[in-house]
């Protein structure tokens, strides 16, 4: 099933389109757009956050009061202070608390055909769970069928890394591999062929 998500947060929009086999994560913000197209099954289990600031608030709200300050102090040496006085103190601080509150939280996967960052907000968990869904049903077209022709080491291996990333139960993993050594023992095919 195909599905667009789009997440938007002041000059940056990241829209997610889950087609049958890849996801492609398209993003657009004051430096520039790209997008790429990645496999679920290759989209990393692992994640970090990540937390972006508008740092020019920040230096100019630092700025403004020192400016603020300086302006204050002097008006205070010459015993002429008003509240007018402490104009840049008041802007530096508002700039200040809107460096605090216009932070942008991602939860990041890093890949490696690029990163793929999805904003904290209330689209967020659908995202996430539509990621791990696709990714877990990859997994399994593509690894949950026996090979007879593989090693028989390879067979038995490839199930416990499934069960190891939660793609299957442990459960799962112990059937697939007694039906593994059952079709690998000759006495289990001598017995099946009479």
């Amino acid at each position: 099933m195909e599905l667009n998500i789009v997440q938007k947060k002041l000059s940056i929009k990241h829209t997610f389109s889950f087609h049958s086999e890849q996801l492609n994560f398209a993003f657009k913000d004051k430096s520039g757009s790209a997008d790429f197209d990645i496999y679920y099954a290759d989209i990393p289990f692992k994640t970090s956050i990540t937390i972006e600031r508008n740092e020019w608030l920040r230096n100019v709200g630092f700025i403004w009061i020192l400016l603020g300050v300086i302006q204050v102090l002097i008006a205070l040496n010459a015993n002429r202070f008003s509240f007018n006085d402490a104009f840049w103190l008041y802007i530096g601080a508002l700039c200040l608390i809107g460096f605090h509150f216009t932070k942008t939280a991602y939860t990041v996967f890093r890949a490696d055909v690029g990163n793929i960052f999805i904003i904290q907000d209330k689209k967020h968990d659908e995202i996430m769970n539509e990621i791990t869904q696709r990714r877990k049903q990859q997994f399994l077209n593509w690894y949950s069928e026996i090979n007879l022709n593989n090693e028989l080491e390879k067979e038995i291996n490839k199930f416990k890394w499934l069960q190891s990333l939660n793609i299957i139960t442990q459960e799962d993993a112990d059937n697939k591999i007694a039906q593994i050594q059952m079709a690998n023992n000759p006495e289990f095919m001598l017995e099946k062929k009479h």
